[in-house]
C-alpha cells in the first residue's frame, strides 16, 4: 500500500467527509467471499480492522492471491468502470470490520460534483495501477521460470 491510494491521504477532507456521509459499517468473518470475479460489481469497502486477499481466478488451479489489503485500503475498483464487472475476487482473510459504499450513489455524487468525480477518478486510478503492479510482480513469482527478478 502506498499513502497515495488509502482515501485518507488520497482526496482532500471535503470529498472525504462526502463520501463518508453514505457509508455504512459492515463486518465479515473469515472466510467470507465479498465478491467473485465476474460478478456485477455495485460496491466497495474500505477496511477499517481485519485483511482481505484479493485474487484471480486460474483455470485448472487455486485461485492465485494477488495482494492482501488491510487499514484503509481500497476493497474493489471495478465498481468506477463499466461494465461494473469485478476483474477479481476478494476473501476475508480475518475476521473484518470496513466502511461500505453502494456505488451507484457514489457514481450519482461524481456526476453531480466535477471536482469530487476528478478527485475519486484519481484515486482510483492509483489504486487501479498499484493494483496491476502487484499482480504482475505476483504473477511473475508464481509462474515465471526465474521469478519476478526483481523487475519494476
Amino acid at each position: 500500500m502506498t499513502s497515495a491510494t488509502t482515501m485518507t491521504t488520497a482526496l482532500e477532507p471535503v470529498h472525504r467527509e462526502r463520501l463518508m456521509g453514505i457509508a455504512h459499517e459492515v463486518s465479515f468473518p473469515a472466510g467470507t467471499r465479498l465478491f467473485e470475479e465476474g460478478h456485477r460489481a455495485d460496491r466497495f469497502w474500505i477496511v477499517r480492522t481485519g485483511t482481505v486477499a484479493l485474487d484471480l481466478h486460474v483455470p485448472g488451479r487455486r485461485p492465485a492471491v494477488i495482494e492482501t489489503l488491510g487499514h484503509g485500503e481500497l476493497v474493489g475498483w471495478s465498481w468506477h468502470f463499466p461494465p461494473h464487472i469485478w476483474h477479481l475476487g476478494a476473501e476475508a482473510m480475518s475476521p473484518v470490520q470496513a466502511w461500505e459504499f453502494d456505488a451507484e450513489a457514489v457514481r450519482a455524487m461524481c456526476a453531480a460534483d466535477a471536482e469530487l468525480g476528478r478527485a475519486v477518478a484519481v484515486w482510483v486510478g492509483r489504486v487501479v495501477a498499484q493494483r496491476l503492479h502487484a499482480s504482475r510482480v505476483r504473477l511473475l513469482d508464481l509462474y515465471a521460470p526465474y521469478g519476478s527478478g526483481g523487475l519494476t
